[in-house]
């Protein structure tokens, strides 16, 4: 099969993470979930806030290793669940937007979609990590319907949220990641657009499954 690499941009919530593991397990390529990547980070950052993020970057060990499904370990420990913890949601924007942060953690996603056939999700996945990756998806849903995924996704995990609190959430991240100084969230030119409210799990990955037949052939 002919090896190629995608990527999936969008706003916080828009399905991006659930749709990119399905597309990457149906295509045999392997799933990147860079959100993790900086959730990691900003697990360091909380346990040591007073440490600045050049110096946090240059200490920790961040590992991402990918057998039955991805798993992320900073400075051996295995930290896949603590990341998906409130703390590190409400805080994870901000960590992002470090300029130190994104250039650590990007030089480590291009060298992993280097021999292609990676599936990688994020911010900034197909303007500017993987800016020649065959297919772009830019995956976009209303403020509404990411608030009740989050809602459920947090009930699921037995984490208490508030529906009006989530959106609130939502529209402030949205607003970090769209007007950050360094490679903030724009859909890429060449990136094809879903919007995704209203639609099914498998509706959109059948969507993102046809386009990418369409390289294969």
């Amino acid at each position: 099969m002919k090896k190629f690499n995608i990527a999936i941009d969008g706003p916080a919530a828009a399905g991006k993470s659930t749709i990119a593991k399905l597309v990457a397990a149906e295509l045999g390529m392997i799933y990147v979930d860079t959100g993790a990547m900086y959730r990691a980070i900003t697990l360091a950052h909380l346990l040591q806030p007073k440490v600045d993020f050049e110096t946090l970057v240059q200490k920790i060990d961040l590992k991402i290793v990918n057998e039955n499904g991805q798993k992320i370990f900073l400075n051996g420990e295995d930290v896949s669940e603590r990341i998906r913890d409130n703390d590190i949601t409400l805080n994870v924007s901000h960590v992002a937007s470090q300029k130190v942060v994104r250039e650590k953690l990007v030089g480590i996603q291009q060298e992993m979609t280097i021999a292609k056939g990676i599936v990688m999700d994020g911010r900034d996945i197909g303007t500017y990590v993987i800016p020649d990756a065959e297919l772009k998806i830019y995956m976009i849903a209303s403020v509404t319907e990411r608030a009740e995924r989050r809602l459920l996704d947090n009930q699921q995990r037995g984490i208490e949220a508030n529906f009006g609190d989530l959106m609130k959430d939502i529209e402030r991240r949205d607003y970090i990641d769209m007007t950050r100084e360094i490679s903030p969230l724009v859909k890429a030119q060449d990136a094809i657009e879903i919007d995704t409210t209203g639609m099914t799990i498998e509706e959109v990955k059948n969507e993102i499954i046809q386009l990418a037949n369409k390289i294969i052939a």
